[in-house]
């Protein structure tokens, strides 16, 4: 199996705002290739470290990145939406700082039999968990047209989602579309050739649709935020990086949600809803990478980091 390269996005600026104490416990919930996991491992003494990821590749190179730090470093395959309860069942009450860095990690997207990329002539199966049964594949070629009109819409912000679901639809009565090759050439027919001319690659959002669907990416973390912020130790730290506007709109108003909760009309003298605050947003704009950052991996242009800190 290839090793799990991913360069981390903003690493230095996420360790200083998880403001990590020697003998805290953190959770990394997307380990990857344990990029800032390693940081946050160096900065332990009696502290751990648990790191999370669903896939088999991640969970391998973690293992021996971290190996070094011995039972510092703790390491659990699944989806970061479980994360919680499989910390809590392991007899741990609560952690000092959560890490989540969404989105496909470089390896994901060079390895071509994974099928995220559509640069590569590869079977369409995008799954983060390869121990799930839901492909990409089965979206396009299982889904009524309308459901996939409406990914395509919503997760993938794409003008011509009706049209691509169409020619989907047209193309699988013949056969099955088996790669992303295919999948490319249907793209290719259903947007007209004039604004194809204009912008970058024409699969990119059809891709990062069929992607998101197949992993449940918003629905988890839409699921997750509330839970990790209340798992937080008081004064602890939950940062999210995101790399596309959908993200980074659930982060921001989850976060915004946990620090003023009140449900009151504006016009009410005081609150009487009774809902307190969680904590307080620590970033009140997004920390983005810098120039010289965006220049040595170009793929972090887009990142966009939010703190919140749980009150003391």
């Amino acid at each position: 199996m290839t090793d799990f390269q991913h360069t981390s996005v903003l690493l230095s600026e996420t360790i200083a705002y998880m403001m990590i104490r020697p003998d805290g416990i953190y959770l990394d919930g997307t380990l990857g290739g344990a990029g800032h996991s390693s940081e946050i491992c160096k900065a332990l003494t009696t502290g751990r470290l648990y790191g999370v990821d669903q896939d088999e590749a991640a969970i391998e190179t973690a293992s021996k990145r971290l190996a070094p730090f011995g039972e510092r470093a703790q390491i659990l395959r699944s989806n970061y939406e479980n994360a919680v309860s499989l910390l809590k069942d392991r007899g741990v009450p609560g952690v000092d700082g959560i890490l989540l860095d969404l989105g496909v990690s470089s390896y994901q997207f060079d390895d071509a039999e994974r099928g995220f990329s559509y640069r590569y002539d590869a079977p369409l199966d995008m799954r983060m968990d390869r121990r799930q049964s839901l492909t990409a594949a089965e979206i396009v070629n299982e889904w009524p047209r309308e459901e996939i009109t409406r990914i395509l819409r919503e997760y993938g912000e794409e003008k011509f989602a009706a049209n691509i679901a169409r020619h989907i639809e047209e193309r699988r009565k013949e056969k099955p579309v088996d790669t992303t090759f295919e999948l490319n050439e249907i793209i290719k027919a259903a947007i007209p050739a004039k604004m194809r001319a204009g912008g970058g690659h024409p699969s990119k959002q059809t891709f990062q649709a069929l992607r998101i669907a197949c992993n449940r990416e918003l629905e988890v973390l839409e699921n997750s935020i509330d839970g990790m912020i209340d798992y937080l130790n008081p004064g602890g730290r939950l940062c999210i990086i995101t790399f596309h506007s959908l993200e980074d709109r659930i982060v921001k108003n989850a976060f915004r949600k946990a620090e003023n909760p009140c449900t009151c009309p504006p016009n009410f003298p005081k609150c009487v809803c009774g809902k307190v605050p969680k904590g307080s947003v620590i970033t009140k704009k997004p920390v983005i990478p810098t120039e010289a950052e965006t220049e040595q991996n170009p793929r972090a242009h887009s990142a966009k980091l939010r703190v919140f800190q749980k009150k003391q």
